[in-house]
């Protein structure tokens, strides 16, 4: 471990250097990010996952710098053209393309126009001119003349001397450094429509003649604009300040009037357009794509998490239904465990219009299976199918709620849903999968490609690897975060448990499937492949209900067990009583606990723990309501004042579900009275609103809302981090206020 590493990794995050080099020798243990954060927060100073992951995220990108360097030391050591100097400027690049620019000299290139120069001997001649001494240049070159190495001419002189300098020029770490510079700060990205491609292109409309400077260009403008170039809509260009770029260039190599420095300045010219401008707008283009990918895949993982921590309706019987018109409804009966029991097809819709059939169909299925719960697909035929539910006159008690089936079809058809259900259709998969997502969504989402679920922004453009580690992350955080039930839980909700994998989850279904369920945390270790390592990172998050001891269905870890057991003792209590009395708990002197591996985080996450054993962090379920005879975008009106559900949210902007089958967008400039330049300072995924209609552009399928009805619109979520900002009185009467009123309606 590298303590230059350690002590620039503290520096840049603010955290302290030993707790830096706690999390590095964990995570190179094999610690996960979860474990870390939640079990030892002694060694790490109480990071929390955000802080361990950047850690581990910088110690990777060090570490790949330093395989470079040691790469590119090798190869100018082979040349023989490694000097003390050289080598010390190396170890001292602190990025990749510092690293980069300074190897460029040294990079083994193509046969250039500066390499046949310098075959036909002319090298001498470009270091004279690149110089600048006082001398008859015209004398000197003359000299080179040499026909049998084609320089027929003084110009063929100049002009292959020039190929060299140029290629200095280019190769000039300081230089390129510099223009890099002017790029970034001064460039313009510029984006015009390719003749014939307007109408093909309609989409791309807004980049048809379109400016973003490089340093303000925002993320999806760019990645909308590569886009278009990549589906040969648009051309793409980098303008960089070309005048400053000269002055820049020429004010590092030319030193004054002379014949020489005339040459130099052609030399430089030529360098620029052939080759330091081709190069550095390419350089561009990846630090402007990485940026934007960044921000994107941020955005991305934010909505997701919060889509993933949804809050669950829990174990109850549900009735599950896959609207459609022509192919008919696929009705499914699910268990309070998620495992069907029946399914059935009506045709409650035209053309078959089989109204009372199935009106007799869902009663019964009610009734059948005692259903709690009647979940809807919210795609196509979605409103309607609620608009009928709502109509068979079933008891109040039973709740009516759409769920957003996006990836509900991929789930159906993938490899995971043919193992659950070989014998069924995708209709009956997808109907179960609409079903059990209103149970728990993060069990059923975890089954599905997170691209899939349509929360990203371009997340098929960003670079797919970052994407996969940043909602590999979301998903870990989350399943851990919540916890899991080790007797009912599938095999790809144990995958993303902290130290298992898919493998290890196999491994425990395959057993619980063998001999029953597990009875306690400890019985996992008999599980093929289970060791100790895995059994560490794992077991604290995972669950089981009714267990002997009570101690595993909470968030202590069992190497935490015998210190309870002592807290239990010295209150001359049991364990299940210290968890079940405030007053007992109470009583607990901490300080007396605490020892060389464990301190007061860890206590008093455990005292925590004991109050509420393996709850639930996520938000109590609230059923939702669409307004009522508002079912495709012909029925909006401008004006109109409607409760919705934020299903995306960019930077640009938050998408809303108004149950009309297409989400309508609120600019950013439409979601308060004050400027907001991230639409996620304001909203978030899931977030219930009431938003007003602005416009409605049928033909291009395009809804314009608003949030600006009131002082504030945005509904306070405890957990929220902008609800501080949100906090102040509302107007009487405000839309806030209607939103209130129509969500009391539906709980």
């Amino acid at each position: 471990m590298s303590e230059f590493h350690i002590e620039k990794i503290a520096k840049e995050l603010a955290l302290g250097a030993k707790y830096v080099s706690a999390t590095v020798a964990l995570l190179d243990e094999g610690a996960t990010v979860p474990f870390i954060s939640r079990y030892r927060k002694e060694v790490t100073g109480s990071m929390d996952e955000v802080a361990v992951a950047a850690v581990r995220d910088r110690i990777e990108q060090l570490r790949d710098l330093d395989k470079r360097r040691a790469a590119i030391l090798k190869s100018i050591q082979e040349q023989e053209k490694l000097t003390p100097e050289l080598e010390a400027k190396i170890n001292k690049a602190e990025t990749m393309l510092e690293l980069e620019d300074i190897y460029l000299p040294y990079k083994p290139k193509r046969r250039t126009k500066a390499t046949i120069a310098k075959e036909k001997g002319l090298e001498p001649l470009a270091t004279l001119i690149f110089n600048q001494e006082n001398v008859d240049l015209t004398a000197e070159a003359n000299k080179f003349i040499n026909t049998e190495k084609e320089v027929n001419t003084l110009e063929d002189a100049l002009a292959g001397a020039r190929d060299i300098i140029a290629e200095w020029v280019n190769e000039h770490q300081e230089c390129r450094a510099s223009v890099r510079t002017l790029f970034l700060n001064k460039g313009v990205f510029k984006s015009k429509v390719m003749s014939g491609k307007e109408t093909e292109g309609e989409k791309f409309k807004d980049y048809f003649e379109c400016e973003e400077a490089v340093a303000k260009a925002p993320s999806h403008r760019v990645l909308a604009m590569r886009r278009g170039e990549k589906e040969m809509i648009l051309m793409l260009d980098i303008v960089p300040p070309e005048e400053e770029c000269s002055e820049a260039m020429e004010s590092l190599f030319v030193k004054g009037k002379s014949e020489s420095g005339e040459q130099v300045k052609l030399a430089i010219k030529d360098c620029f357009k052939r080759l330091m401008k081709p190069s550095i707008e390419t350089e561009i283009r990846m630090i402007s794509k990485k940026k934007a990918d960044e921000e994107a895949i941020k955005v991305f993982a934010e909505n997701m998490k919060l889509l993933l921590l949804a809050a669950p309706l829990g174990q109850k019987n549900v009735l599950a239904i896959d609207p459609g018109f022509r192919s008919g409804c696929k009705v499914v009966a699910l268990d309070r465990q998620g495992k069907l029991l029946e399914f059935n097809a009506i045709y409650p819709h035209e053309p078959q219009r089989k109204t009372s059939e199935a009106t007799a169909m869902i009663r019964l299925m009610c009734q059948k299976y005692d259903i709690e719960a009647i979940a809807i697909g919210n795609g196509t035929a979605g409103r309607e199918t609620e608009q009928f539910v709502r109509t068979t006159d079933l008891p109040k008690e039973i709740q009516i709620v759409m769920v957003n089936e996006s990836g509900a079809s991929i789930y159906s058809a993938s490899d995971v849903a043919r193992e659950e259900f070989p014998d069924q259709d995708i209709t009956v998969r997808g109907a179960v999968s609409i079903g059990r997502r209103l149970m728990d969504p993060l069990a059923e989402l975890v089954k599905i490609d997170p691209k899939s679920i349509g929360v990203g922004q371009y997340q098929h453009d960003v670079d797919q690897g970052l994407l996969k580690q940043s909602l590999d992350d979301v998903v870990i955080s989350c399943v851990n975060r919540v916890g899991v039930e080790l007797n009912t839980a599938s095999k790809e909700i144990l995958t993303y448990v902290s130290g298992l994998g898919p493998q290890l989850a196999k491994n425990i279904v395959e057993y619980r499937n063998q001999n029953g369920a597990f009875k306690s945390r400890s019985e996992i270790k008999k599980v093929t492949r289970m060791g100790e390592k895995a059994y560490e990172q794992a077991a604290g998050f995972l669950r089981i209900h009714n267990a002997k001891n009570p101690l595993d269905t909470s968030a202590v870890h069992p190497e935490s067990y015998v210190l309870v057991d002592q807290m239990a003792k010295d209150l001359q209590c049991s364990v299940t009583e210290l968890m079940q009395s405030e007053e007992l708990r109470k009583k607990l002197d901490l300080k007396k606990y605490v020892s060389e591996k464990v301190g007061l985080p860890t206590l008093t996450d455990i005292v925590s723990e004991l109050a509420k054993p393996g709850r639930d962090p996520r938000e109590q379920f609230e059923a939702f309501q669409f307004m009522e005879g508002v079912q495709e975008v012909k029925d909006l009106r401008v004006g109109m004042e409607l409760p919705g559900i934020v299903t995306n949210v960019t930077k640009f902007g938050a998408f809303v579900d108004i149950g009309v089958h297409q989400d309508g967008l609120v600019h950013v400039s439409q979601l308060a009275d004050r400027y907001i330049s991230d639409a996620s300072e304001i909203v978030k995924v899931q977030q219930k609103v009431m938003v007003k209609v602005v416009e409605v552009d049928i033909d291009r399928k395009r809804i314009a809302l608003s949030m600006k009805l009131g002082n504030t619109n945005v509904p306070k979520s405890k957990k929220s981090p902008t609800a501080s900002k949100l906090n102040e009185p509302e107007p009487e009467g405000s839309m806030q206020d209607k939103l209130k009123m129509l969500m009391g309606k539906f709980k």
